[in-house]
Formats: structure tokens, C-alpha cells, sequence
């Protein structure tokens, strides 16, 4: 199904949509009993940051029955649908919010992805347009590993971005953000994030006794690479059909 022009209209607001049941269980079921195995079989408790910070499952990024999430899905056409051109997609990053107590797994304070990471050079950029996230666990409590958002936040850092950042700059959000609470993601296995770049996020300690997996997909324009700067200061530049 299409964006609705309700959709349409609230992304431009808030950032972000939620579609909820749009990958259905055949799709669902295979990468969740893929990483369901990987957890079981070839986790390296030793690797609990680093996995945290890049992606769980490393070896299985671009796995079919992961990337069929985003290809399979109908959410690449919705992708296609806020950026008129995506460049395509070819590995998936999965995150695992552990139980607490399995290891001492890393908060992530409230951030934009790829801009001021402590684990990368603070003049680097690793940006991207638009962050699609499945859902592979249910998530029904904001302190069972929910990523946390700021709608409307991609106007407030595009602000940012423009007046007060530079690169090498550390801070990753304004201080006023920086400990923002956010908008718990409660959702269902199934449910489809779009979620503008700009929107800070963060995401907190897992206190149930089940992890949480949910698979993402860094989307870009094809012409980021080339204005990655410009993109910060300018939240409609990869949206030529939002910019109007």
C-alpha cells in the first residue's frame, strides 16, 4: 500500500511513521530464527560492544532471508517512495538488546547515527538519509530495550547542524537533548519503522528477560555520498518530494 497523503504529512512533522504488520510472518519468521540461531551457536559474549556499536550477527548481513525484510517487504517501495532514488540496499545491521545481566551491553545516549560516534573520528561522517527498522521481537515496555525518539527532532538538528555544529565537534545532539527521554518504539514483530536520519534517538538497558532483535537498513539517496554536510543542515534535500 502507498503512502497516504496522513503519512505523508506526519513524516514531514514528527520524522517518522510506523506501519504496523507490514512484514508479514513468512518473511519475519526465517530471519528471526536465523539470528535466534546465531545467538544460540556463535555469539561471543566478549564482543557485547562491538557488536552493539556495528551489528550483532555480523557474518549473516546479507543474508537473503535478512535482506528479503527490506526488498520483500514493501518496505524498499516505501523507501523509494520518500527518496524518489535510493541507492540500493545490500547488508542489514541487527541489534540485540540483551537482558540485563547477560553482560554489560552499552547504552546508547541520544544521537544521530554516523555523526560524533565516540568509537569513529569526530570529523568523520557516516551519514544516511532514512533508517528502516523491522521489528523482530515484541516490544511492549519502554524499559525492554526500546529505541527511544524525538519527534519533530530532524528539524530541531537541522537547526543545529546549520548554526552551532561543526566537524570534530563531539556532541552528538544539542544540549538540551541530550537527555531527552524520548518516545518509546512499542511495536509488534512485523512492524515497519521509517524513521528520517536527523531524528535523535537513543536506546536504553533491556530489563525483561528476552532480547530484543530488530533488524535496520541504512537507506540513502543516490547523491548523499556527494552532500553529506549539506544534508545535515537540510532535511528535505533527499526528499525531493517532501522539499516542497
Amino acid at each position: 500500500m502507498p503512502l497516504t497523503a496522513a503519512e505523508r504529512a506526519q513524516f514531514r512533522r514528527d520524522g517518522l511513521i510506523i506501519r504496523r504488520r507490514q512484514a508479514t510472518p513468512d518473511r519475519t519468521t526465517p530471519a528471526r530464527d536465523l539470528i535466534h540461531i546465531w545467538y544460540a551457536q556463535g555469539y561471543d559474549p566478549a564482543r557485547l560492544t562491538e557488536y552493539t556499536q556495528r551489528t550483532f550477527a555480523p557474518e549473516h548481513g546479507s543474508h537473503p532471508a535478512l535482506l528479503d525484510l527490506y526488498t520483500a517487504t514493501g518496505a524498499a517501495d516505501l523507501a523509494t517512495e520518500l527518496l524518489t532514488d535510493p541507492a540500493p540496499v545490500t547488508t542489514t545491521q541487527i541489534q540485540i538488546r540483551t537482558p540485563a545481566g547477560h553482560g554489560t551491553q552499552p547504552v546508547k545516549t541520544m544521537h544521530v547515527d554516523g555523526v560524533g560516534c565516540p568509537h569513529l573520528d569526530p570529523a568523520e561522517l557516516r551519514t544516511f538519509s532514512l533508517l528502516v527498522g523491522v521489528v523482530l521481537s515484541p516490544i511492549t515496555h519502554a524499559d525492554g530495550g526500546a529505541l527511544h525518539y524525538v519527534p519533530g527532532g530532524h528539524h530541531t538538528m537541522a537547526r543545529w547542524f546549520a548554526t552551532e555544529w561543526a566537524r570534530g565537534i563531539t556532541d552528538q545532539v544539542p544540549p538540551h537533548l541530550d537527555t531527552h527521554t524520548g518516545t518509546p518504539l512499542l511495536a509488534d514483530t512485523g512492524d515497519v519503522l521509517l524513521m528520517h536520519h536527523l531524528v535523535p534517538h537513543a536506546v536504553g538497558t533491556n530489563h525483561t528477560t528476552t532480547p530484543r532483535l530488530m533488524a535496520y537498513f541504512r537507506v540513502s539517496h543516490t547523491q548523499h555520498h556527494t552532500r553529506r554536510l549539506e544534508a545535515l543542515r537540510n532535511p528535505w534535500l533527499d526528499y525531493p518530494t517532501l522539499a516542497a
